[in-house]
């Protein structure tokens, strides 16, 4: 399953996992090193700690939930030229410093 973007999800500043975009649908994968440390954290209630992928059709709720919406994700569109119903290019322009502890990067830091 090749993908086509990839983001890299970090908790608490600690890198967590990669969710990538696909020809079918996403996926997303908790890293292994991060499943083995001292106190690793669920990046969602839905989406437990598990060495296993998840996969879906569609963008993640949790992570479509940290997309803007009204004004904001207008200045988004407006800002970085993105179509407003390619969540991902959204998810990875925009929630690079989100609310709460989970933030998306599109390179590995």
């Amino acid at each position: 399953m090749d993908a086509y973007r990839t983001a890299y999800i970090y908790v608490r500043e600690t890198f967590a996992g990669t969710l990538k975009e696909t020809d079918s649908g996403y996926s997303f994968l908790y890293d292994s090193e991060y499943l083995q440390s001292d106190n690793p954290s669920a990046v969602s209630l839905t989406l437990p700690l598990r060495t296993e992928e998840y996969t879906s059709k569609t963008l993640f709720a949790f992570f479509d939930g940290l997309i803007p919406e009204g004004w904001l994700l207008d200045i988004v569109i407006h800002n970085w030229k993105i179509d407003r119903k390619d969540r991902f290019g959204l998810l990875l322009v925009a929630c690079k410093d989100p609310i709460g502890n989970v933030c998306i990067k599109e390179v590995k830091a």
